[in-house]
């Protein structure tokens, strides 16, 4: 009876046994899948210079350091243009030894993954141009980026601004663009690209618009660009992971706005248009990628904390117009898995 009653449960056994290599190939293929997906967005992020075969070892070597098992291949990889994404295919498999599977000669079972990413072209350089600063109070609006890889983030380019005593109601005065680079040596270097002094008068020189602003007041602004032809600040934000702006007024309240802070956010205004601009809900943080466009010109300006907001954008103190360039650049925010 008893041999019989072993025989019984062989089935039993098998199926539990079926079921718990079946669960174990089932979270395999998912960590596999997790591993694979990980390789594949760090290739993206490699040097346009590098080749197939070196983007395939490092493939490898992230999907073994992700977890992965047997062997991961990079089908495909096409790189992308200043108007054309990156796109790449990969496969990995891997033969996952079984356990109670054994007892049918089944040694091991295939699991096999694929992943497809597309990175499409980001920003990497930026021209910032002032059209019009005013306030009584000086201040410095400073774009700063935070390098790939970096935790502190290091300034880009600087507006300056220093009030001019015109004791008019909106106050007027000079103000200096810079851009900020580091040399060989690892030191700063500040180059000034543009200068711009504003006036309260009406008698602008030859070539220069007399303007009226909401408090009635007759002024005029002249620009003076370095070199004479210059378009404005260039910056150069391909290898940067993150970029946001800052603001400090030492006589404000705050006396320090930034747009990814939530906080002090909602005094910045952006849009497509210069006469068409949308101030940042409270509570909100401003991606500077994602406000100023390929190939366009977008139009920004900051309330240096002088008046309550949500306020109308006249009552904003800096004005300035952003053109973005997109290129291939390393930022894996911009790659998005398509499988």
């Amino acid at each position: 009876m008893m041999p019989l009653f072993f025989l019984m449960l062989v089935p039993i056994i098998s199926a539990v046994g079926f079921s718990v290599d079946y669960t174990s190939a089932v979270q395999t293929r998912s960590n596999q899948q997790q591993a694979l997906d990980a390789a594949l967005l760090s290739v993206t992020t490699m040097d346009t210079t590098s080749t197939l075969a070196q983007r395939q070892a490092a493939l490898q070597d992230s999907f073994i350091a992700n977890g992965g098992q047997g062997t991961a291949t990079l089908n495909s990889f096409v790189a992308g243009t200043a108007t054309a994404a990156t796109t790449a295919r990969a496969t990995a498999s891997f033969a996952m030894p079984t356990i109670f599977m054994k007892i049918a000669r089944i040694d091991t079972v295939p699991v096999a993954v694929g992943s497809a990413v597309s990175k499409p072209p980001s920003l990497a350089n930026a021209t910032f141009k002032v059209t019009g600063v005013s306030g009584y109070w000086n201040k410095t609006m400073t774009l700063y980026g935070t390098q790939f890889g970096a935790t502190v983030a290091k300034p880009l380019m600087t507006v300056a601004y220093t009030y001019g005593n015109t004791k008019d109601p909106k106050g007027y005065g000079t103000t200096n663009v810079s851009v900020l680079t580091t040399d060989s040596a690892g030191k700063t270097v500040t180059t000034l690209v543009q200068n711009q002094v504003c006036t309260v008068g009406n008698n602008p020189p030859n070539g220069v618009s007399l303007k009226t602003d909401a408090s009635g007041t007759k002024y005029y602004c002249v620009d003076t660009m370095y070199p004479a032809n210059s378009a404005g600040a260039a910056v150069d934000v391909s290898t940067m992971g993150g970029l946001y702006l800052q603001m400090d007024v030492p006589s404000g309240n705050p006396k320090k706005l930034m747009s990814n802070d939530p906080a002090t956010s909602n005094r910045l205004y952006n849009g497509a248009y210069a006469n068409s601009l949308t101030e940042t809900a409270t509570g909100q943080t401003v991606d500077i990628f994602s406000i100023v466009p390929c190939g366009a010109t977008s139009y920004q300006a900051w309330e240096d904390g002088g008046n309550p907001v949500p306020a109308p954008v006249s009552n904003a103190d800096f004005f300035y117009n952003v053109t973005g360039k997109c290129d291939f650049n390393k930022r894996p925010s911009a790659t998005a898995l398509t499988q």
